[in-house]
Formats: structure tokens, sequence, C-alpha cells
């Protein structure tokens, strides 16, 4: 599996914000891990599983960006291509 960087899903999540303290709360207390540790992987089955919807939109904006991005970066290499045959 590839890393990227501090968002894995290994990741141990803390509680250092409101909204984050309920999410890691609400999910040991639901899955019960035996060394009281949520990872990142956890929260998102636990949020894929209960509210699904969520996480539908986070991929359905997340799949469009990249497709954009990648349309852009398609037109970027192309442009210079168009224009060595116009002088």
């Amino acid at each position: 599996m590839t890393n990227f960087g501090e968002f894995s899903i290994n990741k141990i999540l803390v509680a250092d914000g409101e909204l984050k303290e309920m999410i890691v709360e609400y999910v040991g207390n639901k899955l019960n891990p035996t060394n009281d540790e949520v990872t990142m992987e956890m929260a998102i089955g636990v949020i894929a599983e209960e509210f699904p919807e969520l996480l539908l939109t986070v991929a359905e904006e997340n799949y469009l960006r990249g497709y954009e991005r990648a349309l852009d970066d398609v037109n970027t290499f192309r442009a210079p291509e168009a224009n060595n045959g116009t002088k």
C-alpha cells in the first residue's frame, strides 16, 4: 500500500479538536480496540457504514477534481505543440 505521508490509513488519530474528539470517541466506543487506539482506517470504516453519503460526496468531488486537473494538464502539454506550427 502506498503511504501518503502523515495521512496513511494506519495513522493513529489524536483527538485535537472538538469534532475529531467526538469521532475518535465514537469509533473507539463502537469498535472497542484492544489497545485503545483508533486509526484512520477504523474511523473511515465506521463512517462508511453509518454515513456513506459523506464519503461518497467526498469521493465524487475528489474524482471530479482529479479528472479536471488531468484535462488541464493535457491541455497545458498540448498548447506548446499547437503553437509550433503557427509562427
